[in-house]
């Protein structure tokens, strides 16, 4: 009613108003026959950081918009499923001359929220727009593009969560200032700006995150044998670069003391390059003091990323638990 209504007083009232045939060109009535575009190597390289960013765009569009269909279905989508999907559609759309799509959060929810359970409602809408481009292209050219900004408008504030987005920004003040931030870019700028800042904004609060749940504390339930020189050490949480540099310097002091230093790892499930590089330093100072480090509880993906940074023997022992260490230095 809206489109209709608003079409036919722009027109019959002659408003000066751009229409999406004046801003895009007269619409085709079909879809162009399939074909390869003509590639050379210039233009692979010339389009390649696009591309990047496309895949990257339309990967996060389209998890998102299964995360948004899962929240309103009670149900779990597959991520694999949804990303190869996306390719497949992104290689077939791009055969007829057209653009990379994403999944669309504002069509899911009005999809979903208009009575629709499944993926068929997508497929339906698909063949719709078809029909609508065979059937009524030339009357669609003279719809006014602000005539869709309304309708986004309303899309926008009634698949909004504001209870959930009141919560997140009320949660922590990192959170709010993404939320913020996205928000205005998309507004201001544009969707892409907003999503690709946004992304890299929470990747940012992410790893801080990880890097303060990182620490080292003495193990008293072990204790400290400090007549043979000997210390007991558990390292908790993901050691990445993140966190390198904040427990690195407590490791070092650590070091610089006993002559035989035990880390226990069973509280460690990742290890990065960098974390691990900072052991094979620290198992170098600790041999040089005429010490020796010994790690026990590593996992096996922990322990593959210590010995590819030349973490291994004879400047480290490795022991399944803190028990099966010996309690004399070397």
């Amino acid at each position: 009613i809206a489109v209709a209504g608003m079409t036919a007083l722009a027109e019959g009232l002659d408003l000066p108003v751009q229409t999406v045939e004046q801003r895009f060109g007269a619409l085709p009535h079909m879809l162009p026959m399939p074909g390869l575009p003509d590639v050379s190597l210039d233009l692979v390289w010339q389009a390649l950081p696009f591309a990047f960013s496309f895949a990257l765009l339309g990967a996060i569009t389209a998890l998102l918009s299964a995360s948004v269909a899962d929240s309103l279905s009670s149900r779990r989508h597959r991520s694999s499923a949804e990303l190869v999907a996306q390719g497949v559609a992104s290689i077939a759309v791009a055969l007829v001359g057209g653009v990379p799509p994403t999944g669309a959060v504002a069509r899911a929810v009005t999809n979903f929220r208009s009575g629709s359970r499944g993926p068929v409602s997508g497929m339906f809408h698909a063949v719709y727009v078809l029909i609508a481009l065979m059937v009524a292209a030339p009357v669609m050219g003279l719809v006014p593009l602000p005539v869709f900004a309304g309708l986004l408008t309303v899309v926008a504030w009634n698949m909004a969560d504001k209870q959930a987005i009141w919560s997140l920004m009320r949660s922590s003040r990192s959170d709010a200032v993404v939320v913020v931030v996205t928000f205005l870019l998309v507004v201001f700028v544009d969707l892409t700006t907003g999503i690709v800042v946004g992304f890299a904004m929470g990747g940012v609060v992410f790893i801080q995150r990880m890097s303060d749940a990182a620490e080292v504390v003495e193990s008293p339930a072990e204790g400290t044998d400090l007549d043979n020189g000997m210390l007991v050490y558990r390292l908790s949480g993901p050691y990445f670069f993140g966190a390198a540099a904040q427990l690195g310097a407590v490791l070092d002091a650590i070091a610089d003391h006993p002559r035989m230093l035990v880390v226990d790892f069973a509280q460690v499930p990742f290890i990065d390059s960098t974390g691990a590089r900072s052991f094979a330093l620290l198992a170098k100072k600790t041999a040089r003091r005429g010490g020796r480090l010994c790690l026990t509880a590593t996992r096996p993906e922990v322990r593959r990323a210590l010995h590819l940074a030349g973490v291994h023997a004879p400047d480290v022992q490795f022991w399944p638990d803190i028990a099966s260490v010996p309690r004399t230095a070397p």
